[in-house]
């Protein structure tokens, strides 16, 4: 039996010698420590980039909490130059309606004068041709009434123009 014994040992041994060249061969063959070694750095790579972009990350959440800090002074301050820009803007406003209010009472009373400069016209021209009409009709009754007068006027205005000299 001893002898079965060895033979299984040796059997053995030598499926052990054989498995581990087996191992050996494959892992040489597929390179598995520099699989593992880059597989290692890839993860230690990840890892330093996710801690940098944390650190970054954190710094922007502080500025951000840092400009949420000062955001109702900022808006306080928005606020304070809209009331100003409006007061001047409303100044302005009144300003110009005042100078186009001057301006509309400047020019209505040069329109009343010229106005009144027409209808005066206007009332000198239909007085005057009243008053033609009547010293006419004035002239008309009295030479009707006295012919001699006419026969007067009419030597009258001879005489004048025999006197014109050229």
């Amino acid at each position: 039996m001893e002898e079965f014994l060895s033979y299984i040992a040796r059997t053995n041994l030598f499926n052990f010698i054989i498995f581990a060249g087996i191992i050996g061969f494959l892992v040489k063959k597929l390179n598995v420590s520099s699989k593992m070694e880059t597989a290692v750095h890839e993860v230690e790579k990840s890892i330093n980039e996710s801690e940098t972009a944390k650190s970054d990350s954190e710094e922007k959440l502080g500025s951000i909490k840092e400009s949420m800090n000062h955001l109702s002074e900022e808006v306080d301050s928005i606020l304070e130059q809209s009331e100003e820009n409006a007061k001047l803007v409303g100044v302005k406003i009144l300003e110009d309606a005042g100078t186009s209010l001057a301006q509309i009472q400047q020019n209505t009373q040069a329109a009343i004068e010229n106005n009144k400069i027409t209808l005066k016209n206007d009332l000198l021209r239909r007085a005057s041709l009243a008053s033609v009409e009547v010293a006419k009709s004035h002239i008309i009754d009295e030479l009707e009434k006295n012919p001699d007068l006419h026969k007067k006027l009419i030597d009258e205005s001879i005489e004048a123009i025999d006197g014109v000299e050229i």
